[in-house]
């Protein structure tokens, strides 16, 4: 099982799979794939404020048929606990999904270097 920063899911809907390395694409088929709640948040402001072409709900929905994306059901006062111990970013986003991975023990793929220097499971490659 690994966690997806927002940015994965965003690629692989758009099918820009061309940007993974060979590990990363080794490790999305190989592996269960998850996301934070939080990613569905931030789609749907990326949506709002002109970045994405499709509303969060459409995005999710193709993944999770096409590629069987899940989304994580971890208790949210859980998650909410361990980031408030995240200080390295002011970003609500990055926290939150961070902290997902931590609480969840899990890794988390992520092009994202703050994060990848912070949280030691995370990976690009």
């Amino acid at each position: 099982m690994i966690y997806l920063d927002t940015h994965i899911v965003v690629w692989l809907y758009i099918n820009n799979s061309d940007i993974f390395p060979q590990d990363v694409k080794i490790a999305i088929d190989e592996n269960d794939l998850y996301i934070s709640p939080a990613v569905i948040l931030e789609l749907e402001y990326l949506f709002e404020i002109g970045r994405l072409e499709e509303r969060a709900e459409k995005i999710i929905s193709a993944l999770a048929e096409s590629i069987d994306l899940k989304v994580s059901e971890t208790a949210f006062l859980k998650i909410i606990k361990a980031a408030l111990d995240i200080k390295w970013t002011r970003n609500p986003f990055d926290r939150l999904i961070t902290a997902q991975a931590i609480v969840d023990k899990l890794p988390l793929l992520t092009k994202d270097e703050i994060i990848r220097m912070h949280y030691r499971e995370a990976f690009w490659q």
